[in-house]
């Protein structure tokens, strides 16, 4: 009976292992899960972006980031080199299948940039900005002055007016979006303009400037080789110097340059010993005098000219100034000796002075002087407009082409053609100074500030 009884247990209990086992066949593993998250989702260019795995039920992953790159990390780190939308995606992997999840990454350009010579910035000169941004398409720059003054450039220049510390603002744009960079530029004041003093010497066939910092130094600023001439005048809106040229007659010319020296150009040609001119630059004209009796004139250009609007056929013209306020212009003819006041349409010619022989003119149109040199009594004088008056301001004798005024400083200014110097005074001639010598005949001349 006991044996019976052990017989059925052991049948029963292999009964339930074999159905057991069969129960373990059929088990169904778990479906694996794809969950990510990401420590942004909009990032600059070379920004790095920690994907964080959050999978479920999974042994193996394959990353895809959307520019190309794949990973089999568990949670790998990116950075984009360019600015897109990017749809990133991961594949999870295990015993129950695999599943994706998707996530879009916006990447935006690195904006930036820098400031040349930044430690060093002052007022009325250029700050050049450097764009170092990479990934964008178009600029957007606000300079942070008081105009609220922009550019689109991409490495522009700007001028800030007055010293202060400014925040300059770049926004660099493509087409997944945009990035601003700010930087703050430090501008200082700007220093004390150093006035120079430009001048012929025709013996060195060089237009040369002086410094007037009490140094003494010259440099060449062109060359006048085969251009010899003694007048010359300065726009100083358009930054242009302007000069005659006799060196063959009858083919005398004007010339027209940058005040560097540069973009030499021939304005007026044919001219019979061309000697002073003078501008109107707010008219746009400049009025040259020659040896044949004619005062001519023309656009700042060269074009458009009048040759001989006013002519006298007996004169030979030295010197022209003008007083475009008082609607004249002053000439100096050295053949009968006369200083005229003629409009300056060449209508109501006046003799104003007489028996005096030179060749320069200035007229201080604030004062309501004329100041001329007379070689005839080698001296440098000043009347009124009208002639009267007649005042000496220096006795030095030298023949004068080239004069000057400052009315800030209260200072005139003239050339020596004979003394080789250039001199400067008070407007009555006192206080005198030689502020340069030893100048191989200078003849024409103007003040620079």
């Amino acid at each position: 009976m006991k044996t019976k009884f052990q017989y059925y247990i052991i049948l029963l209990l292999t009964a339930f292992a074999f159905v057991s086992c069969q129960n373990d066949d059929d088990a169904v593993p778990p479906q694996s899960e794809a969950v990510f998250t990401a420590s942004a989702t909009t990032v600059r260019i070379g920004e790095t972006i920690q994907f964080t795995n959050n999978s479920q039920n999974a042994t193996a992953y394959l990353w895809s980031f959307g520019d190309g790159t794949t990973s089999r990390e568990v949670s790998p780190r990116k950075t984009y080199q360019s600015s897109d939308v990017f749809l990133v995606s991961l594949v999870s992997t295990g015993a129950g299948g695999s599943t994706i999840s998707h996530m879009e990454i916006t990447v935006t350009p690195a904006s930036g940039f820098t400031v040349e010579d930044e430690d060093n910035l002052i007022a009325g000169v250029a700050v050049q900005f450097t764009n170092t941004t990479v990934g964008a398409t178009s600029y957007s720059w606000s300079f942070g002055d008081a105009a609220n003054s922009t550019s689109t450039e991409e490495n522009p220049t700007f001028e800030y007016a007055a010293e202060g510390t400014y925040t300059v603002t770049l926004v660099a744009s493509s087409a997944a979006g945009q990035d601003t960079f700010t930087k703050s530029v430090t501008i200082g004041e700007a220093p004390d303009t150093v006035a120079e003093l430009y001048y012929i010497a025709l013996g060195d066939e060089f237009i040369k400037k002086l410094i007037l910092d009490g140094t003494g130094t010259t440099s060449n600023v062109a060359s006048i080789t085969g251009m010899g001439g003694v007048g010359m005048a300065y726009d100083a809106v358009n930054e242009k110097i302007y000069f005659s040229d006799f060196e063959v007659y009858p083919n005398g010319n004007i010339w027209r340059m940058n005040s560097d020296g540069s973009g030499l150009e021939n304005i007026a040609s044919g001219i019979g010993d061309p000697y002073a001119i003078a501008l109107d630059v707010d008219g746009g004209k400049i009025y040259w005098v020659d040896d044949d009796g004619n005062v001519s004139k023309a656009n700042l250009d060269g074009s458009g000219q009048e040759i001989g609007f006013f002519n006298v056929s007996w004169a030979q013209w030295r010197a022209i100034a003008l007083d475009v306020e008082n609607n004249k212009m002053y000439v100096y003819d050295v053949n009968i000796e006369e200083i005229y006041a003629v409009n300056l349409d060449g209508t109501d010619p006046q003799v104003i002075i007489t028996g005096n022989y030179g060749y320069a003119l200035m007229v201080d149109t604030v004062n309501n002087r004329i100041y001329f040199d007379d070689q005839n009594d080698d001296m440098l004088k000043v009347a009124n407009l009208d002639g009267t008056n007649i005042q000496t301001v220096d006795t030095n004798g030298t023949r004068i082409y080239g004069m000057d005024i400052d009315h800030e400083e209260g200072k005139i200014y003239w050339s020596g053609r004979d003394s080789g110097a250039l001199y400067r005074a008070n407007f009555d001639g006192s206080d005198q100074e030689v502020l340069l010598s030893g100048i191989a005949s200078p003849r024409g001349m103007f003040l620079k500030k």
